[in-house]
């Protein structure tokens, strides 16, 4: 017996022993667990407003340049020295004479050309006298005949060249450049002066496709001119193909400009109306971007408490207020929040305060915003959520 419970295994098995002792003295004073509390949901507070719909007609504003209705070169139809020339910035009329070359030998070729249609006239005659006593033959009359229009031809040719010495303007307008001045040598086909037109002047502009089915010919729109000076313009012309690149439509606008008071080659604003709508005015402060990075509001539901995310576009931009659509008719729109909102969240929902009711758009006018899509971006920043709603204190 005392070979087989020896000191060694006396020693494990009183540790043994302590070990059971301490563990199951923990067991019985553990205090059980307590019970869980739930979690509370904060519910947000908001306040909306009822904003209705209203019928407007946006316009979209675009930028382009203003050039003459007509530039024309005037060419120099044969060579010669410049004697006689216009000078620059004189007003002129179609038809009328502005440049003048050098003859040379052109007088005395013409001289040449008419003493030989006289001797070819004469050979006619005779031949023909001849012809009709039987005399010659048909065939000899009809060689005097073509030596006859030969010599009318040369003639031709000689008042034309002499004729060419003398340049006419083309249109009606101002003389712009003078090219070629007094005494210098021009080349046939030589530019001389360009000439423009610039009653009514022609505004170009690039209209988007989105935008184009709202633009017709005869349309008035509204130019600014760059320094603040402002007229009507009418649509002229609409390409009816768009550009490759851009993907965009040309439109070109005629201006009045009876005193040509107005230069070409200014930039102007010109704000085209579109086809009217129905939308919404809100404050810029309002909208709002999702997860998928749409631009939007939140609206409260039928029900009184719930919020919706709705997705809006914008067909106007001002400074202080913008015109969206997508909305209903009549939508309460959240405009006082706290903290960040989600679609389908469940609100404490109050009318909107007296003195915050600007946020629905309900300020003055101001200048138009060049592009929704543009407007939207300044507005929208780059992430979700960096709008907010003004804050309640």
């Amino acid at each position: 017996m005392s070979r087989i419970l020896s000191s060694s295994t006396l020693v494990f098995l009183a540790i043994l022993g302590f070990l059971v002792f301490w563990i199951g003295g923990g067991m019985l004073n553990r205090q059980p667990p307590e019970k869980a509390q739930p979690i509370e949901v904060q519910v947000p507070e908001v306040a909306a407003s009822l904003a209705e719909a209203e019928v407007i007609q946006p316009r979209t504003v675009l930028f382009g340049n203003v050039v003459p209705n007509q530039t024309s070169i005037l060419r120099a139809r044969t060579g010669g020295i410049v004697e006689e020339v216009v000078r620059q910035g004189i007003d002129v009329r179609a038809g009328e004479q502005l440049a003048r070359l050098s003859a040379d030998d052109r007088e005395a070729s013409l001289a040449r050309a008419e003493a030989g249609l006289r001797s070819a006239e004469r050979d006619y005659d005779a031949a023909r006298q001849l012809q009709e006593r039987g005399v010659t033959s048909e065939a000899e009359l009809q060689e005097r005949f073509a030596a006859l229009e030969a010599a009318r031809a040369e003639v031709r040719a000689a008042e034309l060249e002499l004729q060419n010495t003398t340049l006419e303007a083309p249109i009606t307008g101002t003389v712009s450049d003078v090219i070629a001045e007094i005494g210098s040598f021009v080349q046939p086909g030589g530019d001389v002066l360009e000439i423009v037109n610039i009653d009514p002047l022609i505004a170009e502009v690039e209209v988007r496709q989105n935008e184009i089915s709202s633009v017709h010919l005869g349309q008035t729109a509204h130019v600014t001119f760059q320094g603040g000076r402002e007229t009507e313009a009418e649509v002229s012309f609409i390409a009816p193909v768009a550009t490759a690149e851009t993907r965009t439509f040309e439109v070109e606008l005629e201006i009045l400009n009876p005193g040509e008071d107005i230069p070409a080659g200014l930039s102007a604003e010109i704000a085209l109306p579109m086809d009217e709508v129905t939308a919404h005015r809100i404050s810029p402060a309002l909208i709002r971007l999702d997860d998928a990075g749409r631009i939007g509001v939140f609206t409260v539901d039928g029900d009184g408490e719930t919020l919706r995310f709705q997705p809006v576009d914008i067909v106007q931009a001002k400074a202080e207020a913008l015109w969206v659509t997508g909305l209903p008719d009549q939508a309460r729109i959240v405009t006082i929040s706290q903290g960040a909102l989600q679609d389908g969240q469940k609100a404490r929902v109050s009318e909107t305060p007296e003195a915050y009711r600007g946020v629905l758009g309900d300020t003055a006018e101001s200048p138009d915003i060049q592009d929704p899509d543009s407007a939207a971006a300044l507005l929208g920043a780059a992430n979700a959520g960096e709008m907010r709603d003004p804050q309640v204190e």
